[in-house]
Parts: structure tokens; C-alpha cells; sequence
């Protein structure tokens, strides 16, 4: 117990760094991934065989596929046309990884919405892209605040596997930390609260949200679909 506390004394600015880099990385690659998935989303739903033929290729690949094989992909073969950042080669595979279950999220939430009122909103004349765009939307995002605060919270564990390509989060500060004091369950127990502390805040704070939108009953995500 005396080396962990010792160690915890001596490596908290290191571990605090990588915790700050560790939250910025998953916030980064969840914003794209929000983007992604709406796009993937609305081909998802769309009445064009191409467009939701793309999308589900797409979802089936990413949830058929192990992230870590999904970021050594991205990273070595993007590599080769541009230049990336560990940071920015890991948010990008991050995102896409992030954006397949998104995008099953506003599917869900956006056919949760009863049929009728884009109906109604048709009838009295209003487009399709408005009535999505002013009545529907707004709703299927109020309904995916639940699940998408899940997925950043998955997000943010699924983050540690950056560290493999040099990326200097919490898992590879661990990793390092261990090689060079030999205390292999101290450092990585270190970490461990880090992450736990992390998702415990974000949990709180997403459960704050929820009750403020009053987001918290049951979402029916197989209703009928707007194509």
C-alpha cells in the first residue's frame, strides 16, 4: 500500500495530463462521430436503396470488425497518403468506430417518433427535409441524449486503445509508468481510477442532463421508419 500511495504522489501531474488528453481525444472523436452517424443515420431511413444499402455496409462492417484492427488500418494506411498526428489518426478511427452506433441511435430514436406527425406536417404542406428539420429532429435528439451519453462513456474506455500507436493516454502513461518502476499492479491501478473517476463524473453529469430534459423514460427504438 505504501508504494502505491508513494507512486500515486509521485505520478499524479503525468496521469492528470493523460487524463486531460484522454477526455479531449474522446471529445473530439465523438463530435465527428455524432456528425457520422447522422449522415449514416438518414441514409439508414432513406427510400434509395444505394444510399441505405452504403449505410448498412458500413454499420455491419464497423460492428463486424475489432476497433484496435479498425485504428492500426486507419493509422498505417492512411499513413501513406497523408501524414497524421498519433492524436488525429486515433480521433479519426475513434470517430468512425463511434459513428456505426450513432448512427443505429438516431435511427432508432428518429422511428421512434409517431408516423402522424410527419404526416401531418405533410399534409398541411410543409417538405420533408422542414417537417424532419422542425418537428421530428428535434425530438430524436432529445430521445438519443441517453444513449449517446452511453456511448461517450464507452468511448472514453475504447480511448485506451490509442495508446498503442504512441498516443500518450492514460493506458500508455500506465504502461510506461510500470516499465520503469516495476510496479505493474500499482501503475496500472492508478490508471484504473482515473478512468473510473471519469466515467463516475460524466455519469453524474449526463444523469443531471437527463432529468433537466426529462429524457429518462423508456424510448421505443423499432418504431415505424421515415423513408
Amino acid at each position: 500500500m505504501s508504494e502505491f500511495i508513494v507512486l500515486l504522489g509521485d505520478t499524479w501531474y503525468g496521469f492528470l495530463r493523460a487524463a486531460a488528453l484522454t477526455v479531449q481525444l474522446t471529445a473530439v472523436s465523438l463530435a465527428f462521430g455524432i456528425v457520422i452517424g447522422l449522415v449514416f443515420a438518414f441514409f439508414r431511413i432513406s427510400s434509395s436503396k444505394v444510399l441505405s444499402g452504403i449505410a448498412q455496409v458500413y454499420i455491419t462492417v464497423i460492428r463486424g470488425t475489432p476497433l484496435i484492427l479498425q485504428i492500426m488500418a486507419l493509422y498505417f494506411g492512411i499513413a501513406k497518403l497523408v501524414l497524421l498526428s498519433d492524436f488525429w489518426a486515433g480521433a479519426l478511427a475513434l470517430a468512425i468506430h463511434n459513428g456505426a452506433y450513432i448512427a443505429e441511435i438516431f435511427r432508432g430514436t428518429i422511428q421512434s417518433i409517431d408516423r402522424g406527425q410527419m404526416e401531418a406536417a405533410r399534409s398541411l404542406g410543409m417538405p420533408y427535409g422542414l417537417a424532419m428539420r422542425r418537428i421530428i429532429m428535434p425530438q430524436a435528439l432529445k430521445r438519443a441524449i441517453p444513449p449517446l451519453g452511453n456511448q461517450f462513456i464507452i468511448g472514453l474506455k475504447d480511448s485506451s486503445l490509442v495508446g498503442l500507436i504512441g498516443f500518450q493516454e492514460l493506458y500508455l502513461v500506465s504502461q510506461s509508468t510500470a516499465a520503469r518502476t516495476f510496479l505493474q499492479f500499482e501503475s496500472y491501478a492508478i490508471a484504473g481510477m482515473y478512468y473510473l473517476a471519469l466515467v463516475m463524473l460524466f455519469t453524474f453529469v449526463l444523469h443531471v442532463w437527463e432529468k433537466r430534459l426529462d429524457v429518462g423514460r423508456k424510448v421505443n427504438t423499432h418504431g415505424a421508419g421515415y423513408g
